[in-house]
């Protein structure tokens, strides 16, 4: 038979360690944690490659259906292209036989009818000029017609669809002035003909599209293509003598971006020079719309940021409203920040300039602003009734301090100094500075004075013992001054008479006005 163990043995061995215990609790917290970080950890990781696997899905099925609607173009411009030709052949025919029927009729002396109306004038005008491929007329004729910039916007492109060959004809009359300014110095100065290159380029871009697929394809000969960009990379190279792209001037801006967008050369390894023309030339109104053109819509954000960041909120609302971003770039703060901005003045040394300034900068941001709101129609969001109450207030003060400053109708001035006082202002003061010293008139103008016995000088020291000493007193006079103080011509030969004495002194004096001194000091200064 087996051996049976102690009771009390088995009890002893059997009961556990409670600090063994409390590992154990530790252990099992640690790896539930543990497991718990790893869990999550993986289920982060499946999710991130799910969301991957869906952007993934979505480029590629982006990149397909962009590849086929590629392929669909493709097929349908090759398709187009023998019509197109045979339209623009047939084009090409027409204004050929008119050019012609015109250098006839000009050649018998028969310009033909001529329309009455300004805008019929103008139309067959440059009709004429297109029709004869006239470049350097083309040019004068629209350089001299500033003022009707608007009617040349509308007749450019109906005079130059009856071109024999439109594009050739628009390269060779901005040739003038673009890529190269070849008129003299002083030309230069006095006429920017920027205006006009924009003007004909715009116009140029709705005569060269396609007649079949419109604007996807421009209708323009391979030889005027390579000459456009000939022109590009000239004015590019250019860039060092114009001061680089910071100094570059925004109407040579605006006509090289428009130069480019017309003949549709855009080089994508150009973009960088794209946005920082833009950027430089952001306030003029077809900046946004050249950008776009260009391809920088997908830059658009960072180039509102950094319009915002210069200070330029007004010109940051027009391009957020061409590409659809007002809502992650809302107008109203951009305009109330740009018109806090033009209330800020730069130069502290001057106050009244400094102020003459801003009031001139902030009346010309609210008319800007409250233009800009009426455009986009922001009138409910931001009420312009304020800002045209502020822009009244600035332009009443303005108009304020332009009118002249009122002068009495009693004020006296002095023709000159050797006269004397004139009779009312001195009536007004008593002892004024004239009636205290009548002895400095020359004999000419007093006769009681025409011999100098005739003057009886009080004593000297009946003078110091009754008045205080006067600037001009007799006291402060040396022996041998001869000359009146106030530069009045000297009596010659008043010092000879029996009694000597230093100078002639006064008169009559009155003790009782204290402010003698002071009168004679500001009748003084009111003198010279």
């Amino acid at each position: 038979m087996g051996s049976v163990s102690d009771p009390g043995e088995l009890t002893e061995l059997a009961q556990p360690s409670f600090d063994e215990f409390q590992k154990q609790t530790s252990l099992m917290n640690s790896c539930t944690l543990l497991w718990k970080e790893l869990s999550d950890h993986f289920t982060t990781l499946e999710e991130n490659l799910m969301k991957k696997s869906e952007a993934l899905k979505e480029m590629i099925e982006t990149l397909d259906s962009q590849t086929q609607s590629s392929l669909d173009s493709l097929k349908r411009r090759e398709a187009t292209i023998d019509r197109s030709v045979e339209i623009v052949a047939g084009k090409v025919g027409e204004r050929a036989r008119a050019a012609l029927e015109s250098i006839e009729k000009a050649r018998d002396g028969d310009d033909g009818e001529v329309d009455d109306d300004e805008e019929g004038g103008l139309l067959c005008a440059l009709k004429s000029l297109c029709l004869k491929m006239d470049a350097r007329g083309f040019w004068s004729f629209v350089t001299a017609r500033k003022k009707e910039i608007e009617g040349l916007r509308l007749k450019i492109p109906a005079a130059l669809g009856d071109c024999v060959d439109p594009a050739k004809l628009v390269l060779e009359a901005i040739s003038e002035v673009f890529p190269v300014d070849k008129r003299g110095v002083g030309e230069k100065m006095s006429n920017d003909f920027g205006w006009a290159c924009v003007v004909i380029l715009e116009s140029l871009g709705p005569v060269m599209v396609d007649p079949v697929i419109g604007k996807e394809r421009l209708v323009v000969t391979p030889s005027v293509k390579e000459k456009a960009k000939e022109i590009a990379e000239t004015w590019k190279a250019g860039l060092e003598e114009r001061g680089r792209v910071e100094n570059v001037k925004s109407p040579d801006v605006h006509t090289f971006l428009q130069h480019v967008v017309t003949f549709g050369i855009v080089e994508s390894e150009d973009l960088g020079l794209y946005r920082k023309l833009v950027v430089g030339s952001a306030w003029r109104k077809q900046m946004p719309k050249l950008a776009v053109l260009v391809g920088l819509g997908d830059q658009m954000p960072d180039m509102i940021e950094e319009l915002i960041s210069r200070g330029q909120q007004l010109d940051a609302v027009h391009f957020t409203y061409e590409v659809g971003l007002v809502d992650k770039f809302p107008p109203v703060p951009l305009l109330k920040a740009y018109l806090r901005d033009a209330k800020k003045t730069e130069d502290s040394s001057n106050t009244g300039r400094a102020s003459h300034l801003v009031a001139r900068k902030e009346q010309s941001a609210l008319k800007a602003v409250l233009r800009c709101i009426e455009e986009y129609k922001l009138e409910e969001e931001f009420p312009p009734e304020n800002l045209k109450k502020r822009l009244e207030q600035l332009e009443k003060t303005k108009t304020e301090k332009r009118k002249p400053a009122a002068v009495p109708a009693n004020k006296r001035t002095r023709a000159s100094y050797n006269g004397p006082m004139p009779p009312a202002k001195a009536g007004r003061i008593t002892n004024a500075y004239v009636s205290s010293f009548p002895f400095i008139r020359s004999p000419s103008h007093s006769p009681q004075y025409a011999s100098p016995a005739a003057y009886q000088s009080p004593p000297t020291t009946v003078y110091s013992n009754r008045s205080p000493p006067y600037p001009y007193s007799p006291e402060l006079i040396p022996a041998s001054y001869q000359g009146s103080p106030i530069g009045y011509p000297a009596y010659n030969g008043y010092c000879n008479g029996p009694v000597p004495v230093p100078a002639p002194a006064p008169p009559v004096y009155h003790p009782h006005y204290p402010q003698q001194h002071h009168q004679h000091t500001h009748h003084q200064q009111a003198y010279y």
